[in-house]
């Protein structure tokens, strides 16, 4: 079976004169394979016609257009947008009183999935020209979803969605924290969640002013709060620290011992540590995507790193993603680059202190811990963009590229611009397409607009311009934010290459902690009270730095014996009792 998609955000007629339609061999055979909607002026292509030959792929100056060869048994989608757009094959399955974890790039339908879910679009079943809704019954016949919707169709089930995009929360709510919370609580447990996730201090500003941790908290504690059947939770731990991850994580377990909940969630730590099962999604993003089977949670993860579903018998991935336990090696082998003085802080409300530290060759060292304790202050002063209390920049004889945590649409043309204005002649060498455009998956927006950018988009160019630059010293803030499992994961391939083939070094300040596990040699541990006062470390052994924060959280993790990825332990579990006693908070094997 063959499906064609077009972007038409990406299509640009007027500019290209209809390359396609031209080009198509369809007409010159007297079928309109392509032809024009008189309405938008832009293609509709015929997926009865279209032979697959790839000369409209070939062809689109704006690669707009996909063609697609899926199995005959996937002919009927779920759900299908319109003519040429996008389409969902199979639908997750919720079980009661049970966490359901999604897991799978952006734009291959996890939200499109949990909107179904809940009720809010209604599935077409691929008949996107009627406007009337199908009797679901005869295609869900022998499923577990057959009562899911005939409870759906009567109106007994009660969904509670909590948005992707919180940063649009002001726009449609105004007032008070406090009392919005408090208008929304249909269970009688705002203020218990308030107290769980840290949100007193919100309680009395204007949504308008909240940040994107406190509006995330927000959305959680009021759709946990609403009284519900199926709670459907969209990325609930972005704009989140380390800390605050790990009580949403707890929080939506505790709300699963009597509830239906379904996560969409990128950090695996979190995702492994909330989940009873998975299902993968896979397919093309923006084209189309197909739920699996679903999965035990350890076998469903290390199925996506390996990036081959046995089910389906499909490969989504090239390369499998292995994780490698660091050992505890002593750093005399290896050539220092950097030395940096103990230095202090102070704001109006704030003070940070930190201590000297040491940085080697080939080495990335990660920053972690709780948001507000002075992690960004510490990488801004190593860049030399703020002074210390002694009044004094940082100085060194290396040069230092950095990437700040909140990246700026100031730049006035494409990103192909952008790059070639920061990495010159070599902009176009293929070692720099090989260790940079490609793993950052660059290609596809080499020639949009920067200002047009979504925030993954934004994120992965202001990446790949901060590696573009020569520099013996990368310090990165936050770079996975934005970014999906597999953007992730590649990242962090691209820069452990970047940084040990050439011999330098990087400080990325990260809350994802399997992408920080998979990327760093060490750590440096944040601690303190969020916006009073921070503490930062030496460098230390990755080992010695996750122990000691894991510690304080009061989380343990081990390691998983066929990926070594770092799996999380559930709260006093029997190996979490065990690693608590003998002080071993992450490195323990299963």
């Amino acid at each position: 079976m063959r499906i064609a998609v077009v972007d038409y955000d990406k299509c640009q007629p007027k500019k290209c004169n209809l390359v396609c339609l031209h080009y198509c061999p369809g007409p010159r055979m007297n079928e309109e394979t392509i032809i024009i909607n008189e309405d938008t002026k832009k293609p509709i292509i015929s997926e009865v016609l279209c032979t697959g030959c790839g000369i409209c792929i070939h062809k689109c100056p704006y690669k707009a257009i996909s063609i697609v060869n899926l199995p005959e048994e996937l002919s009927q989608p779920i759900h299908q947008y319109g003519p040429n757009t996008f389409r969902l094959y199979r639908l997750p399955v919720p079980k009661e009183e049970k966490v359901l974890g999604l897991i799978g790039q952006n734009g291959v339908g996890k939200t499109t999935a949990i909107r179904i879910l809940s009720g809010e679009i209604y599935p077409n079943i691929g008949d996107y020209k009627s406007k009337e809704k199908k009797d679901l019954t005869p295609y869900f016949r022998g499923t577990e979803l057959q009562g899911y919707f005939e409870k759906m169709g009567t109106k007994n089930i009660k969904s509670s969605l909590k948005p992707q995009y919180v940063d649009k929360l002001p726009q449609v709510a105004k007032g008070n924290t406090g009392d919005l919370l408090d208008k929304v609580d249909e269970r009688g447990i705002s203020k218990e969640l308030i107290s769980d996730l840290d949100l007193n201090d919100a309680l009395d500003k204007e949504l308008s002013v909240l940040s994107g941790g406190e509006l995330q908290r927000v959305a959680i504690i009021a759709s946990m709060s609403k009284d519900a059947d199926i709670y459907f939770l969209d990325e609930p731990t972005s704009y989140l620290d380390i800390r605050q991850r790990l009580n949403v994580a707890k929080a939506i377990r505790k709300l699963a011992e009597e509830k239906t909940v379904v996560v969409i969630e990128h950090d695996l730590a979190i995702l492994d540590y909330l989940s009873d099962y998975i299902h993968i999604l896979y397919g093309q993003p923006g084209v189309y995507g197909i739920v699996s089977t679903p999965l035990s949670v350890r076998i469903g993860i290390n199925m996506y790193l390996d990036g081959y579903i046995k089910e389906d018998n499909v490969r989504f991935r090239n390369e499998s993603i292995k994780f490698y336990q660091k050992e505890d090696k002593t750093s005399k082998s290896k050539k220092v680059l950097l030395e940096y003085p103990a230095f202090e802080k102070t704001f109006d409300s704030f003070a940070l202190k930190t201590e000297a530290g040491t940085l080697h060759k080939g080495e990335i060292v990660g920053i972690l811990g709780p948001n507000a304790t002075g992690k960004s202050t510490f990488v801004k002063i190593l860049a030399g963009l703020l002074e210390s209390d002694d009044g004094s920049k940082f100085e060194s004889e290396l040069k230092i590229s950095y990437k700040p945590q909140y990246i700026k649409r100031e730049f006035d043309g494409t990103v192909r611009n952008l790059l070639s204005e920061v990495a010159g002649e070599k902009m176009h060498t293929n070692i720099f397409k090989a260790e940079i455009l490609r793993p950052l998956d660059i290609d596809p927006i080499i020639d949009n607009s920067v200002a047009d950018l979504s925030g993954g988009e934004l994120q992965r160019v202001a990446i790949a311009a901060c590696l573009a630059q020569d520099a013996e010293v990368y310090l990165l803030d936050e770079p996975s934010a934005y970014l999906d499992i597999e953007q992730r994961l590649n990242y962090s391939k691209a820069l452990r290459r970047f940084i040990g083939d050439k011999g330098l070094t990087a400080i990325i300040v990260e809350h994802d902690l399997v992408s920080l596990d998979y990327t760093s040699d060490k750590a440096i541990v944040f601690s303190g009270k969020s916006s009073v006062s921070g503490t930062a470390s030496a460098p230390l052994s990755l080992r010695e730095g996750m122990n000691r924060f894991l510690e304080e959280v009061g989380v343990t993790f081990r390691r998983d014996p066929e990926s070594g990825r770092p799996r999380s332990n559930k709260i006093d579990s029997q190996k979490d009792r065990e690693q608590k006693s003998s002080g071993e908070y992450y490195y323990l094997k299963e």
